[in-house]
């Protein structure tokens, strides 16, 4: 079980985005997607702000998102990274297995990377991570690069969609045919 102190918001800035995407795309009718809340039992609360200052998780979290385009399933997480380099033990195993569970069930998985300092966006596809983790695995670096990314999965924003990441899973589903 782990522990939360004062890092609830880490990601938040990303995360505000795609939910604002995503209720775009519920609002046009082209996706449904929900974020998945992190369960949690509160163990400290500030009386006079009634924040929850220690709390455990839960249980392990699979995603941060989960749910349909087009009626096609679809689950990733949010990651932000300040640095040239994304430590993959930002990637929890479980999560990697959920994915791969979810794929093989017909759905797609995928990370989104906010390179912070780059203000760039990315679409990591699920075979990618694999590559990465089995890399890591088999002793290698235990993290990936910015000049490893693929910049053709670089997201991109269009009107009143901050993180347009539905083109880039329409890429992803015409190269699995």
């Amino acid at each position: 079980m782990g522990t939360w102190k004062t890092r609830g918001l880490r990601g938040s800035t990303l995360e505000e985005l795609i939910n604002r995407s995503n209720d775009s795309y519920r609002e046009k009718g082209l996706a449904l997607i929900q974020k998945i809340p992190t369960p949690i039992t509160p163990i400290s609360i500030d009386k006079e702000s009634r924040h929850i200052t220690l709390a455990y998780f839960d249980q392990k979290s699979t995603v941060d998102y989960i749910g349909a385009v087009q009626g096609i399933p679809v689950c990733f997480d949010a990651k932000e990274c300040a640095s040239e380099t994304f430590p993959l033990q930002n990637i929890h195993p479980h999560q990697v297995t959920f994915m791969e569970e979810f794929e093989k069930q017909g759905g797609i998985a995928f990370i989104i990377v906010s390179y912070t300092h780059k203000n760039e966006v990315y679409y990591l596809p699920f075979d990618q991570i694999q590559c990465y983790f089995q890399r890591m695995e088999a002793g290698g670096r235990k993290s990936f690069t910015y000049e490893e990314l693929d910049k053709t999965w670089k997201i991109s924003s269009c009107r009143d969609i901050l993180i347009h990441y539905l083109e880039l899973i329409q890429k992803d589903l015409d190269r699995r045919d």
